[in-house]
């Protein structure tokens, strides 16, 4: 195999492909299963190329350090075979790596601004998080400590609206780097391609939009993909080193349609596109007793009678955790929701999780945004539940033969249409927290982004910010925290 080590230059087969390996278009890359031979044959090269060198990048074979990889076969001008190499994000701390084709932007220019705003990012990040923990032990404690919360919840409010402002801004700044061209000539911003939403973080970073760019520019015709994940296995599971994947679907899945306009393509599936690396479930805590692990909006918690294989946080965690079982949540969050969700490995724990939680001596604290403005700063509200969650709004209710449903809140931040809350679920029923806010007999107010029961957003602007209980073994108090996405 020759190692060209000029990453625009592509790579040659130790022996050349059959015609008949040759696809007549290029197959989707979106397609589901094993990829075409043709492009089997360069991933393959690749994976030899990764083991051969498996020292030089050991972090790959750290806990979660594994990522994607891909290859491309082109058409040189003069009808010659070749591939191209591509990794996903950075590889080994760089953006450009001998072997592989380069970003979409210039490093150099981001080099030149980028780590002082990360290093600014991560500082009030760690503040967000540092005042998030003193104000749920603050909210645990007994009454009469009032007004040094609410400074506390202001403080809170300040620091995430200059870290979201800052953060705002310099994906600004990134976005205007990226160029992305696609066949017919054409080229578009990365903010073109999603708006009017913002791009996603890392979007243009995966390895296929790398590698078509790079056959762009040199005029070679791309004619088979391939991406597969190399290295250890996501902390949440979900993918396998050396398995083929299809591109993912929430920034490939914009991306890579504009990218291919002008090509002769398989017409992508009608199925859901894989999820993006971004979607990992993260493991905060594990031990013999108990997991706390964060949720990623829009996967489910468990994957449902009827479809036990479905991608889901119980069927990720299996790989590592083979002894948890569904019954086992004690959060179980839904699909839309993101946050923190405490999952038992045995009864007793469970048991004993859940007595705090009757009890209110344990905390799962939601933040949401709802649409409008609250008549008072905080509330309890005690609307029993039917138990289904099908059917009209009011129907979901049950006063009088409803299961009880217990939650208490508190209004943080107010805008002119829109109120920020703190949310306390005491009791556990379906969409609990969704329906006790849009009730008329609840809040009256659905959450931001509820398609159910409101008007459609970015996202439901519901996430599962901070849980606090006692260790049933140990004993110890446990108090997580992460900070809301919007």
């Amino acid at each position: 195999m020759s190692e060209a080590r000029n990453s625009q230059i592509p790579l040659s087969f130790d022996a050349s492909p059959s015609p008949g390996d040759v696809p007549s278009r290029l197959p989707s890359p979106f397609a589901p299963g094993p990829p075409v031979r043709l492009a089997r044959i360069a991933a393959e090269a690749l994976q030899q190329r990764l083991q051969r060198e498996h020292a030089r990048w050991p972090e790959l074979w750290q806990p979660g350090g594994g990522k994607m990889f891909g290859v491309l076969v082109v058409a040189a001008p003069h009808g010659q075979l070749r591939y191209l190499c591509a990794f996903s994000g950075m590889l080994g701390g760089a953006w450009t790596v001998d072997g592989f084709v380069p970003p979409l932007f210039d490093p150099d220019a981001r080099a030149a601004y980028l780590p002082a705003g990360e290093a600014e990012l991560a500082a009030l990040g760690q503040r967000y998080a540092e005042l998030t923990e003193q104000c749920a032990h603050l909210a645990l404690q007994s009454q009469g400590r009032e007004a040094e919360l609410r400074l506390l919840e202001a403080r809170r409010r300040e620091v995430a609206h200059v870290r979201a402002e800052r953060s705002r801004s310099l994906w600004r700044q990134l976005s205007a780097g990226f160029e992305v061209p696609n066949a017919r000539g054409e080229n578009r911003s990365m903010s073109e391609l999603f708006a009017p939403r913002p791009p996603p973080g890392g979007a243009g970073d995966c390895a296929a939009p790398k590698l078509l760019a790079c056959a762009y520019r040199h005029g070679w015709r791309p004619l088979a993909l391939a991406e597969f994940w190399w290295g250890a296995t996501p902390l949440g599971g979900g993918r396998q080193s050396g398995a083929y994947y299809p591109a993912c679907d929430n920034k490939c899945g914009t991306v890579l349609p504009f990218m291919l306009e002008g090509l002769d393509v398989d017409p992508a599936p009608s199925r859901p596109a894989a999820p993006c690396e971004e979607t990992t479930v993260l493991v905060l805590h594990e031990d013999a007793a108990l997991l706390v692990v964060d949720k990623p909006q829009g996967l489910p918690s468990v994957p449902g009678r009827h479809s036990p294989a479905r991608d889901s946080v119980l069927t990720r965690l299996q790989e590592r955790f083979p002894d948890l079982s569904a019954a086992r949540f004690v959060h179980a969050l839904e699909s839309e929701v993101s946050g923190l969700q405490v999952i038992a490995r045995d009864t007793a724990t469970q048991a004993a999780l859940q007595r705090q939680l009757a009890r209110g001596e344990a905390e799962h604290r939601h933040v949401a945004w709802v649409d409008g403005r609250t008549s008072h700063e905080q509330g309890h509200i005690d609307l029993p539940l039917r138990g289904t969650t099908s059917g009209e709004l009011e129907s979901l209710a049950n006063p009088r033969h409803g299961k009880q449903a217990l939650t208490d809140w508190r209004a943080t931040e107010n805008s002119e249409s829109r109120t920020r809350l703190w949310l306390w679920p005491r009791t556990r029923h379906p969409m609990q927290l969704r329906i006790h806010a849009a009730h008329p007999l609840g809040l009256g107010l659905p959450i931001v982004g509820d398609m159910r029961f409101g008007v459609e957003d970015t996202r439901l602007m519901l996430h599962a910010e901070a849980v606090g209980f006692t260790h049933p073994t140990s004993g110890a108090r446990l108090v997580f925290s992460s900070p809301a996405p919007f």
